[in-house]
């Protein structure tokens, strides 16, 4: 009893709305991504620092070198290598989030015109009736 059949208007920016919602996530996923990457890159640039004074070899080449700062290096090379190409990626995702959110407002405002357009033409097909009598 309560369902009522969507107007394919209503379909259509349904789905523009969860696709514009939907690409906002995914940017706002990916900002976190990289925020977090670079605070564990930074948390290891003081780990690998304080391994450093710790053992007082701060050159990695040294054949005494900690092997926990190589190591600890190493990720958070992969880290900053990793958030690098989330950037890239975060770039795509933000025209792409862009041009959602333009084709969702485009949608919402082009159903009032077609509404006008519409109950213009009815008003037409009244007077013309009217006209005719």
């Amino acid at each position: 009893m309560g369902y009522r059949a969507m107007k394919p208007r209503e379909t259509a920016l349904r789905l523009k709305r969860f696709e514009s919602d939907e690409k906002a996530r995914k940017v706002a996923d990916i900002e976190m991504m990289i925020r977090e990457f670079e605070n564990i890159a930074s948390d290891l640039d003081r780990q690998i620092q304080a391994e450093e004074d710790r053992t007082g070899i701060k050159d990695p080449s040294h054949f005494s070198y900690s092997t926990f700062a190589k190591s600890a290096s190493a990720r958070r090379d992969n880290l900053r290598s990793s958030a690098d190409e989330l950037k890239g990626k975060l770039d795509v995702a933000i025209k792409e989030r862009d041009e959602a959110a333009e084709q969702l407002t485009r949608a919402a405002t082009a159903e009032p015109r077609e509404t006008e357009r519409t109950s213009g033409r009815r008003r037409g097909e009244r007077s013309s009736a009217a006209a005719l009598r």
